[in-house]
């Protein structure tokens, strides 16, 4: 379980929650926030400056940049986090029934994940993606079908730990129902671990959607996508370098953002850890005291 108390003490992890909690307002409220529409071309206005009209720019269809990235949230943040929530779902059940029921349903479910981790993701991702071409829907099952086996064997490793546990034994006993078990006994026990799960590899599953994106996989054009926005970019890049900064330092600051929430996340799941990285401790010192007190 999560030590919210803990987590509170920890600045890196409110930052990073301010942070992504900042991004996701602007992204709800981007009708309000653009000052222009984020498909709307003006050739006279291509490659404009930093004005109070256009505070980023334009682009080499003289759309508003800013106004591109206020929307880019919305597809990119909406694209990650239906993509979390369906693999998380699947992991989270399938790891729960092959860690609980074991025998010839973890057998077959395992056996199941074998295959699907034999194939390196970024290669899975690219070859369903290209056989069901570029598109929004096509980005988010890919990523799913490259990441539940590998959440299903973890959240599985966790719900082993718990499933011998006397409550969980009793509750066995006294003929609660599997279901029951599952969601009163194990799941809440491994929802920080899903958490933590969930809130680390967010980030890899932006960098994936945007760098499909930027490689023309993605969200197709005129949707404002950080991706490509930078593919865009990368056109005018010796002329105009300026125009890769707002969405790379967009998706940059998303994903740190979420690496350290994770990090901090993982810390209070475990004090323990934190504690002794905290203070310090040497796995042999011990070692090292005693021998000095023998001689």
């Amino acid at each position: 379980m999560i030590g919210w108390h803990q987590l509170r003490k920890d600045r890196m992890a409110i930052l990073s929650i301010w942070l992504l909690a900042l991004v996701a307002l602007a992204g709800l409220f981007a009708p309000m926030l653009a000052p222009h529409d984020p498909t709307n071309t003006n050739i006279l206005q291509k490659y404009a400056g930093i004005s109070l009209t256009y505070p980023l720019g334009t682009d080499h269809l003289g759309r508003c940049v800013l106004s591109r990235l206020l929307y880019g949230i919305r597809t990119t943040m909406l694209a990650a986090m239906l993509t979390m929530c369906i693999t998380m779902l699947i992991g989270s059940a399938l790891g729960l029934i092959a860690g609980f029921f074991r025998g010839k349903v973890d057998g077959v479910l395992m056996r199941l994940c074998d295959v699907m981790l034999s194939f390196p993701a970024e290669v899975m991702i690219l070859a369903v993606v290209g056989i069901l071409g570029p598109g929004l829907f096509n980005i988010i099952l890919a990523n799913v079908l490259a990441k539940w086996a590998w959440y299903t064997r973890m959240i599985r490793s966790s719900v082993l730990q718990y499933a011998n546990e006397p409550s969980v034994q009793f509750a066995k006993v006294t003929g609660g129902k599997p279901f029951y078990i599952l969601r009163r006994h194990l799941f809440p026990r491994i929802s920080g671990e899903i958490a933590v799960f969930a809130t680390l590899d967010a980030g890899w599953v932006i960098l994936n959607i945007s760098a499909l994106s930027f490689l023309g996989l993605g969200v197709s054009a005129p949707t404002p996508e950080w991706g490509m926005m930078l593919n865009e970019a990368k056109n005018v890049m010796v002329t105009h370098p300026a125009h890769m900064l707002a969405p790379g330092l967009a998706i940059l600051f998303v994903v740190m953002a979420l690496s350290f929430l994770g990090d901090s996340l993982q810390h209070a799941a475990n004090p323990a850890m934190h504690h002794t990285r905290k203070k310090g401790v040497r796995p042999f010192a011990f070692n090292r005291r005693k021998k000095s007190v023998r001689t």
